[in-house]
């Protein structure tokens, strides 16, 4: 018996309709090649709510009416949009460790989805039958930012008399009543928390000539969220202005502004900076989740070679600890793990930031503002009479910065900081650029990280893949100048480097709705550490020649970035193509 005969018999059984009908309901649905339930509610033989009544008696499910909830966010949002749009399934209620989804028609595939999503977070799944006007109900409570924008805007059009928002390509004065107005405040808020939420790390404000686009970057990369219409663009510039307190009427120079605003019941700081462009201005919006508190060393994904060499570095009561890297490669990042570990009642810690991007508890943290004279030089003379047992200076920027934390690292400090260099060999060279004496550098640093951050696959949908026989080559030939010791650590199958693409898979990305299709899912940093000893620091203060890789080689087991890169490839944490992305940038 099939499901449309097993639910015209239950419906026989309750007197709904008789032996005849169902003889008459059989021929129809054949010859209009329609869906049983939607002949019965068009017919008005039942209601809909009786009818999934009887479907989840027949289906072995209890009913479940959701025409009158409300359904809470946190709760809805446990399931993706997509994931409810594809399998038309909802989740109404969450309750300890046990989850309730609503099923509009029970499938093996939606509840296998289900399932996996709730085994990540170890919850028992009940699954009830609702109504299709149920699931319409409850899914409308997905706030798309396209949907919230442009409801925004049809308001915005309405008060003007029009019904779609003119595109006006000049830059027009904007008006107190629109920088206030409730469309634009609620535009730049939608836009700033679904920021918040996809874990940007930056929000670009962008004019065109015909549009205003709005870019989040997530996990290193810039994604368009959305285009404005252009005539709204200065309205919502203004708006952003308003908030970080910045002149409304000073278009000509860039400014630069600080906003502190409560996004889903936590505080988030952003830093706002503006700059003047052909036709507007482009404002970029820093986010600084200071809420989040700062991540460890192992969650940032550092091998055990590395930890080891940064807990010895950081073991010194003095010296110079340096991070390096480009900008955006989570130097600032480290350096607040190190804090963390170094954090003890019995030391005193300062630091000098630009921003503050994370609060720790227990350290004495400080924003420079150069404008009024509060620079990095400034602020480490002040500091240096606070009687500090370890400074973090945020960025060594000029001569006197650097010439300062030797100083103070002289004097018995521990000194960490950051460089923009490409690898750890080029923060020495950097230094001497910087005029620091060789003697005085060579018996001061300690210890050089350089890093980059590299985007992790996402674990719901990465899958194997074959690299060409060019990379395979090129992957077996880096592994054999790894110190084997590493290897054997880091890669537990491993025997010999001419066997461990046999021995390991290699992983791409995919692509799902848990990583928004992107294939990736947060970052891990690959990173190369120096320990300068007593042999290097003889080398730096000889002017020694040799100073290269090669060098450090025979001092030390040393891995760099792309071999680093290349054993989280082997452990199927990242792509090759990924390692190579941010290796080259």
């Amino acid at each position: 018996m099939d499901k449309n005969d097993r639910l015209l018999t239950l419906l026989q059984s309750k007197n709904i309709i008789t032996a005849e009908d169902v003889l008459k309901i059989k021929s129809e649905i054949q010859k209009k090649n329609i869906n049983l339930g939607s002949y019965l509610l068009g017919e008005k033989i039942i209601d809909e709510e009786k009818l999934t009544e009887i479907k989840a008696e027949m289906f072995g499910l209890p009913y479940y009416n959701l025409l009158n909830e409300e359904v809470p966010e946190n709760v809805l949002n446990f399931l993706p949009e997509e994931i409810s749009k594809t399998y038309q399934v909802v989740c109404f209620e969450w309750k300890n460790k046990m989850i309730k989804i609503g099923l509009t028609e029970p499938n093996l595939r939606s509840m296998e989805a289900i399932n996996f999503l709730a085994a990540d977070e170890k919850l028992t799944v009940q699954y009830y039958l609702i109504s299709n006007s149920s699931y319409q109900k409850v899914f409308k409570q997905y706030q798309k930012l396209e949907e919230e924008i442009s409801s925004a805007l049809e308001v915005k059009a309405r008060e003007e008399g029009e019904d779609i928002v003119a595109v006006n390509t000049e830059a027009d004065d904007v008006s107190a009543e629109d920088i206030n107005s409730a469309p634009v405040s609620r535009i730049v808020s939608v836009i700033i928390r679904h920021a918040v939420e996809a874990r940007a790390s930056d929000i670009h404000i962008e004019p065109f000539a015909k549009e205003s686009r709005v870019r989040y970057r997530i996990d290193g990369i810039l994604h368009t969220s959305l285009t404005l219409p252009k005539s709204i663009h200065n309205a919502i510039i203004a708006r952003v202005k308003v908030l970080a307190k910045l002149k409304l009427d000073e278009t000509r120079i860039p400014q630069d502004g600080r906003i502190r605003l409560l996004v889903n019941n936590r505080e988030v700081d952003f830093r706002v900076s503006t700059l003047p462009l052909v036709n507007s201005e482009k404002v970029v919006m820093r986010i600084l989740d200071t809420s989040r508190g700062a991540p460890t060393l192992e969650g940032l994904g550092f091998n055990k070679l590395a930890l080891r060499r940064i807990g010895e570095g950081i073991k010194k009561t003095s010296g110079i600890f340096l991070v390096t890297g480009p900008t955006g490669s989570g130097k600032t990042t480290t350096l607040y793990a190190i804090l963390n570990i170094l954090n003890q009642e019995g030391v005193n810690i300062s630091t000098l930031e630009d921003p503050i991007e994370y609060e720790i508890k227990g350290i004495n943290q400080s924003q420079i503002r150069p404008r009024i004279g509060f620079s990095f030089a400034n602020g480490l003379r002040s500091l240096l009479r606070q009687d500090p047992n370890i400074i973090m200076v945020g960025e060594i920027r000029d001569e006197e910065t650097a010439e300062l934390s030797i100083q103070a690292s002289l004097t018995g400090h521990l000194v960490l900081s950051t460089l923009h260099t490409n690898d750890a060999l080029g923060a020495i060279f950097r230094l001497l650029d910087m005029k620091i004496e060789r003697f005085l550098l060579s018996s001061t640093l300690r210890t050089v990280i350089a890093q980059r951050l590299a985007r992790r696959l996402c674990e719901h949908c990465k899958a194997p893949t074959e690299l060409s026989s060019d990379v395979n080559q090129e992957i077996i030939e880096e592994m054999k100048k790894v110190p084997l010791h590493v290897l054997k650590e880091e890669l537990p199958n491993f025997t010999t480097p001419e066997e461990i693409l046999q021995q390991h898979k290699i992983y791409k990305a995919v692509g799902c709705p848990r990583c928004e299709n992107t294939g990736y899912s947060s970052r891990v940093a690959i990173a190369e550490v120096i320990e300068i000893n007593d042999a290097l620091g003889a080398m730096i203060n000889k002017n020694d020649k040799n100073l290269n890789v090669e060098a450090v080689k025979k001092n030390e087991d040393f891995v760099t970035i792309k071999q680093d890169g290349i054993i989280k490839v082997l452990q199927g944490i990242t792509t090759m193509e990924e390692v190579l992305r941010v290796i080259e940038s």
